[in-house]
Formats: structure tokens, C-alpha cells, sequence
């Protein structure tokens, strides 16, 4: 938790002057029980009213000076906290935007989620109570016993006694309960998971009729972590029985032994009654620190793993900050003996892969499902870096880019089509904010969209609703091609993005590219040969190898994984048609 002290640097006067407010508070509460001694010995003692209306005139003004200061430092722990909790979700969200592909894909997006919000709400908790409670607790148990030894210094011993044995009692427990609630945000980042899987696939869980599979799923979790949960109270529940017997042990003994002393004469029944208050401001402070212990447990397991993200380093890194100088006799991209591995290890994604793109050339891509499509185009913008080989855009490196001047060059329209809240508008100017309705339109023309977005009520004015639940899978695919094109870009990538549309809207969509986009390079992934077959050149992958290159022709000639990806979607009489076609 120490390395996330930066984020109160803000709110230096609040964390400083928060706890004196309260320290001061304290000292309010040392002195009521010599007040209290007071009265009984010299007010009710000697039959002073006078005396017991004064005393009892201080202890209603040390009570409302207490609160007034209570309600101070309430203000300022609720300042800092609130301001510690929002500088740190924005700084890791900031730092979540930073990661790459790889990191993102091992912490998980439910896991991310949960750090983001339940994990730094937890954190907000302990920093107002670490303003407010944790320098006031141990100085009430120290100025107690401390008070106590001005009173009477064998009673006192007592207190000398009784503190230790706390301290054990707490530390046993916070050393056995830290494992369980590490544990208990893990399972609740899978909590996190299954939830958003269920919501997100509930027609797919519905249309399988899983829901008592998915409930079970989730009680089984669920389940999981009410036994962690109890294991962990069972534990935290020793805290309170074992401190009181403690402390009221104490107050047994003092009474025992201090009555000797009044007998004596040593002792006076008020300074009795003020060592019992004291060791019970000494209970009430300690169950304080029980609770605290629980508190700060919990925010010791979200702290290191908000600190797991924060250290997390982007595996693909900015190395160049000015755009380089391009070749202008160039190829668009160059793949040069590229080899990719998830892993870091010898099982390839993607081995030896080596073509180039022409400026305003089409390249299909396709092949069998897992064969590299995607992972081929993601490495073109940089969101992961080839292991071995070199990956080149306009005749230079990729990695000799800053990141938004590569990714400037390009309109990706990814494999999900993926849309935000607002108009169609503001979703067609992520890429140039201040574009024209007129360059909009004809994107959406391109697109093949504009038709429908001309019938929705508002025109580009329309709203869309969280990820575009209000479109048809198709409907969104064309916004989402269109916002690519929105921006002019020099490489235009399609990642299966046209697989919702029926094939007369692909056709067209294919068509309209080939005229509106002549100066732009496209890359096309597709499922579908009658998508690439009309490509300047298509490249065939099967197990992350390029087993085929070359036009649709040839590829039937030469190439056996591509004429079986044909045969599965056209009859063999076509297929013969074209390569006698190519004969003549």
C-alpha cells in the first residue's frame, strides 16, 4: 500500500491535519476520566454541587469540541479519499491504455474491471480510515496507559500486561486471514467473468437452454467464496471474544487490587473508577484496531493487485518519437521473414511469413479458422511485435513509428464490430474529430450504410446504444467500415468485417471499395473465397504458414488448401469453368 502513497501528494494539508483534528479529539477523551474522578472525589465526595455543576459544564464542552473536531477530520478524510480513489482509477486507467495486446489478454478484461472499481473502492475505505482512526487508536491504548501510570503505577502494570497479549491476538489474525481475502478478489474477478460472459452470450445461453448450467456455474463460485469468506470471519471473529476477555480481565484485576489500595488509602474510588475508564477506552480503541486489521487486510490484497497492474510494462514499446522518412518507390507493407509467438516460445503463431503490398493493390487473406489471419494484420499497427523478422510500412520498420503516426496511416475495422454510445456522428469522427457531414456521407456511401442511416429518425443525428444493440450485426458492420474510411486512410484493413452481410451487400460493399478506395492499400480477411477471388493477390494460410500467394486463378491451379476452400463453397463446375477460362 506505501507505493500507492504518491496518489494523496494532493492532499498533503487533509492526510496531515485530518489526523491532529483527531488527535486532538483524543486528548478531549484522556481528560474525561480525571473529570469523571474528580466529581466522584471532590463533587459527590465532599458534597460540592458547585464543583459537580462546573466538572459537569467541562465534560459537556470537551464533548462538543470533540464532535466539532470529529466532524473536521471526517470532512478532510472524505476529501482525501474520495481525491486518492480518483487520481488512482484514472492513473490505471490511463495505464490500462498503455498495455499492450499481450498484458490486456493475461489480466482479462473482468479481472481489470473488478481492479478498476471494487479493488480502489476498497483502497478509499482504508485511506478515510487511516486519516481518521489509525493514528487516534494507538495513541488512545499509549495516552490511556500512559494516564494510567500517573494515577497509579502498580495498577498500570496491568495495562503493561494486557497490551501485549492484544497485539499477539492481532497479529495471529491478520497473518491468518491475508491469504483468504487475496483469495476472495480472485474468485471475484471470476465472479466478474462469468457474469459478463452470461450477459453478453444470453441468447446463446438461452437458445441452448443453459440457464441452470450458468446458474450453477455461478453458485458453485459463488460458494466458493461465501467458505473463503467463512473461514475468513470464523478467524476475524476470535478478535472482539479474545480481546475482551483480555481487557475485562484487566478491569477485574484492577478493581480487585485497587480496592486493597482505597482501603490503604492509597487510592481515592474516583482514580478507580478513571484506571476503568481508561481500560475501557483501551477496549473500545482496540476493537477499533480489530476492525481496522479487517480493513487493511483487505486493502493489502487490492493493493497489490492494483500494483500488479500499475508495474505491468507494455511488451510493445514506443521507440521512435518523430515520424520517419518514408520511400516513395516503397511496397505499402512488407512482411521479411516474420515469425510470431503468444507465448514468447517456440509454438508459432505465425512462421516465416514474407510477401509485400503495392500502394492501392488489394491483398486478400484467408484460410481456415486459427490459421493467423488476424494475428498477421494485428502486427501491421504494432499491437504486438514479431519475434523474429521485420514488419515494414511505406518502406520502414514499424517499430521506427511513433504509435499514432503507424496507426494514423490505417483504418482497421476489427473482426467484432464494436460501436459506442452516442449519434452515428460522433462514431464516424473518432478518427478526425472535426470531418464534415459531407465526408460522412460518402463514407456511409462506400460502406454500403447510408440507405439505412438516411430511414433511422435522427440521419447521422441517430443515437446508438451501449456496443450497438440497437443495429442488426450487419448494420453494424457498415458503420464500422465506414468510420475507417472516414479518416482517408493509406491502408485500409478488413478483418472479416463483412461476414453479417448477405452476398449481394458484400459484392457491392467490394465493388464501391474498388472505386471510391483506388489510392488506398486494402488487406482483406475473409472466410469467404468469392470475397478475395477478385483480389490482386491472395494469401493462403493453414497452422500460421503461408502455404499459397498469387491470384485467384492460380491459386486454383497451384495451390490445394486453397482449391479446398473453394470446393466448400462453389460447385465443382464452377471451379472447372474458371481454370478452363484461364486455359483459353
Amino acid at each position: 500500500m506505501f507505493k500507492l502513497a504518491r496518489y494523496l501528494k494532493k492532499y498533503k494539508l487533509q492526510v496531515i491535519l485530518g489526523p491532529i483534528f483527531k488527535l486532538t479529539e483524543a486528548v478531549f477523551e484522556l481528560i474525561v476520566p480525571l473529570v469523571m474522578a474528580g466529581i466522584i472525589d471532590n463533587g459527590i465526595g465532599q458534597n460540592d454541587e458547585g464543583y459537580i455543576f462546573r466538572s459537569g459544564g467541562l465534560l459537556i464542552l470537551l464533548g462538543v469540541l470533540g464532535l466539532g473536531f470529529a466532524l473536521i477530520c471526517q470532512y478532510m478524510a472524505s476529501v482525501a479519499s474520495q481525491g486518492f480513489g480518483t487520481e488512482l482509477r484514472r492513473e490505471l486507467f490511463a495505464h490500462i491504455n498503455i498495455l499492450s495486446h499481450s498484458e490486456i489478454d493475461e489480466f482479462g478484461t473482468a479481472s481489470l474491471i473488478t481492479r478498476l472499481t471494487s479493488d480502489i473502492n476498497q483502497l478509499q475505505v482504508a485511506v478515510a480510515m487511516l486519516i481518521r482512526l489509525v493514528v487516534r487508536a494507538p495513541f488512545l491504548v499509549i495516552g490511556s496507559a500512559i494516564m494510567s501510570f500517573m494515577i497509579d503505577i502498580k495498577l498500570s502494570l496491568i495495562f503493561v500486561a494486557a497490551i501485549p497479549l492484544i497485539a499477539l491476538v492481532l497479529w495471529f489474525v491478520t497473518t491468518k486471514t491475508v491469504p483468504f481475502y487475496s483469495g476472495i478478489q480472485k474468485k471475484l474477478d471470476k465472479t466478474a467473468n462469468i457474469t459478463r460472459e452470461n450477459l453478453i452470450g444470453a441468447r446463446a445461453v438461452r437458445a441452448f437452454a443453459k440457464q441452470k448450467h450458468e446458474q450453477e456455474r455461478f453458485k458453485d463460485n459463488a460458494d466458493e467464496i461465501n467458505t473463503m469468506a467463512v473461514r475468513a470471519g470464523k478467524i476475524s471473529a476470535l478478535l472482539n471474544p479474545l480481546t475482551s476477555v483480555i481487557l475485562n480481565l484487566a478491569i477485574v484485576a484492577i478493581i480487585w487490587f485497587g480496592g486493597f489500595s482505597v482501603d490503604a488509602g492509597g487510592l481515592t474510588q474516583g482514580e478507580i473508577i478513571a484506571l476503568v475508564n481508561y481500560m475501557n477506552q483501551i477496549l473500545l480503541a482496540l476493537i477499533v484496531v480489530s476492525n481496522l486489521v479487517v480493513i487493511f487486510t483487505k486493502s493489502a490484497a487490492c493493493a497489490a493487485r492494483v500494483n500488479e497492474v500499475l508495474s505491468a510494462e507494455p511488451s510493445v514499446k514506443q521507440t521512435a518519437d518523430a515520424v520517419p522518412k518514408t520511400e516513395q518507390d516503397a511496397p505499402a507493407i512488407e512482411f521479411d521473414r516474420v515469425f510470431f509467438s503468444y507465448h514468447k516460445n517456440a509454438e508459432y503463431a505465425l512462421e516465416d511469413i514474407s510477401f509485400t503490398a503495392r500502394r492501392g493493390e488489394t491483398v486478400g487473406i484467408i484460410g481456415g479458422t486459427g490459421s493467423g489471419k488476424t494475428t498477421l494484420i494485428n502486427l501491421i499497427p504494432r499491437f504486438y511485435d514479431a519475434d523474429k523478422g521485420e514488419v515494414k510500412v511505406n518502406g520502414v520498420c514499424v517499430k521506427d513509428y511513433p504509435f499514432d503516426s503507424l496507426r494514423g496511416l490505417m483504418g482497421i475495422v476489427p473482426q467484432t464490430a464494436a460501436l459506442f454510445a452516442g449519434t452515428v456522428r460522433d462514431n464516424m469522427r473518432w478518427g478526425d474529430k472535426d470531418i464534415s457531414d459531407e465526408k460522412i456521407h460518402n463514407a456511409l456511401k462506400t460502406a454500403q450504410a447510408e440507405e439505412f442511416v438516411s430511414k433511422m429518425a435522427g440521419g447521422l443525428d441517430s443515437e446508438i446504444v451501449r456496443e450497438g444493440k440497437n443495429l442488426s450485426g450487419g448494420q453494424k458492420q457498415r458503420l464500422t467500415i465506414a468510420r475507417a474510411l472516414c479518416r482517408e486512410p493509406e491502408i485500409l484493413i478488413l478483418d472479416d468485417s463483412a461476414s453479417a452481410l448477405d452476398f449481394a451487400t458484400d459484392a457491392d460493399l467490394r465493388a464501391a471499395i474498388k472505386r471510391d478506395c483506388a489510392d488506398m492499400t486494402v488487406i482483406i480477411i475473409s472466410q469467404r473465397a468469392n470475397t478475395v477471388k477478385n483480389a490482386d493477390k491472395i494469401i493462403v494460410l493453414s497452422d500460421g504458414k503461408m502455404v499459397g500467394m498469387g491470384t485467384h486463378r492460380e491459386l486454383l491451379s497451384s495451390c490445394a488448401e486453397y482449391c479446398e476452400i473453394c470446393l466448400s463453397q462453389f460447385s465443382a463446375g464452377e471451379i472447372e469453368k474458371e481454370l478452363s477460362y484461364e486455359e483459353e
